[in-house]
This record gives structure tokens, C-alpha cells and sequence, in this order.
């Protein structure tokens, strides 16, 4: 057992590890839409949850040297931003499965697109948040934090421009994929920085 007062901190970390690699697995299977949809329930149920667990490794990994005010806020943010996630995959799922091959209502299409919007608004801003914390961090820096800043910056601009409809609906790119790519890294330099974690 080690004598490190944030040992008691690293099966925290290492289950938001995991999890964040499950909800990024998870996240890209669900884009790519071509699964059944009990498979693609199962994932949108353990997204967000996945998700959670996550980004509370990713703030105890942040606050080893102490609480960071911007690491609580990326947390609590993410975590709303999981939640509407798996609230909107729902609700699509749902009307498959109840009316299969029925067009969409104009009307159930605005909740969607509402839900779409608010998940990505507490996305960026968790994303944003969790950047800040790792600009002077040892084992993250500038260069992560200015690449999350920058996708989530990006993202809810996009957003903004093309509401309600998504940006990839109105000819621009949708940096959703490249904000999942970025937490992904994250999860793989906590992965590489078991070690230093340890010895805090």
C-alpha cells in the first residue's frame, strides 16, 4: 500500500479511465448508425453514465495538487452534458422502435434538435472548463489546453450560427467527432500518467 496521501485516489481515476474509454467507444458506434437498435440503446443507456464516471476521474486526476475551482465546474457540466445526451438518444430510439419507417414530426424533430443544442452547450462548456485546469498542469499543458479550448470554442459557434439545425445540416463541419478525439487523448495521457499519480 502506498504511504501517498492521493493513493486513495487512484481506483477513482482508473475507473474514470476506463469509462471515458467505454463512452468514447460508445460515442463514435452511436454516430456511425449502422447497429441494431437494441445494440444502439444499450450504448446510449451506458453513455452517459459511462460519461460521469469519467469526468470524475479526469477532476480527481486534475485536483491531485490540490482543488481547482474550474476542474468542479467541468465536472458538474459534463455530467448535465451526459445526462440530455442520453435523454436525446432516447427519445429517437423510442419513436423508432414505436413508429419504424414513420417520417418525423416536425414537432418531435424540435425536441430533438432542443436537446441536441443543450447537450452540446454544456458540453463545450465542461470541455472549456476542464481545458483551463490543465494549462498549468504537469501532465497536460498548453497544448491540450488550448486544443479543448479551441474545439469547444469552435463547437458552440457552429452551434449558434446554425440554429436549430446542426452545423453538419448547414454545409460546415461538425467538430462533435473532434471533441470526442480530444477527450480520447485525455483518457489515454491519464492512462500514461498512472505512474505520476501514484507518486503524488
Amino acid at each position: 500500500m502506498s504511504d501517498s496521501p492521493n493513493a486513495g485516489n487512484l481506483p477513482t481515476i482508473r475507473a474514470g479511465i476506463v469509462a471515458g474509454f467505454f463512452a468514447c467507444l460508445a460515442y463514435a458506434l452511436i454516430a456511425i448508425g449502422r447497429l441494431p437498435v437494441q445494440a444502439v440503446a444499450v450504448l446510449v443507456a451506458g453513455f452517459g453514465p459511462a460519461f460521469c464516471i469519467a469526468v470524475f476521474g479526469l477532476r480527481t486526476f486534475l485536483d491531485l495538487d490540490g482543488p481547482l475551482t474550474s476542474s468542479s465546474l467541468g465536472m458538474f457540466m459534463n455530467m448535465l452534458a451526459g445526462g440530455i445526451f442520453s435523454m436525446m438518444g432516447m427519445i429517437q430510439l423510442a419513436f423508432a422502435v414505436a413508429q419504424p419507417n414513420a417520417p418525423v414530426p416536425m414537432e418531435t424533430r424540435a425536441i430533438w434538435l432542443g436537446f441536441d443544442v443543450a447537450w452540446d452547450a454544456f458540453l463545450c462548456c465542461g470541455t472549456g472548463c476542464f481545458a483551463l485546469a490543465m494549462w498549468w498542469h504537469p501532465r497536460f499543458g498548453p497544448t491540450f489546453a488550448f486544443a479543448g479550448l479551441a474545439l469547444a470554442a469552435g463547437l458552440m459557434t457552429l452551434h449558434l450560427i446554425t440554429f436549430p439545425w446542426p452545423p453538419q445540416n448547414r454545409g460546415f463541419f461538425d467538430l462533435g467527432p473532434a471533441i470526442g478525439l480530444w477527450y480520447l487523448v485525455v483518457c489515454i495521457q491519464m492512462l500514461r500518467s498512472l505512474s505520476w499519480a501514484r507518486q503524488r
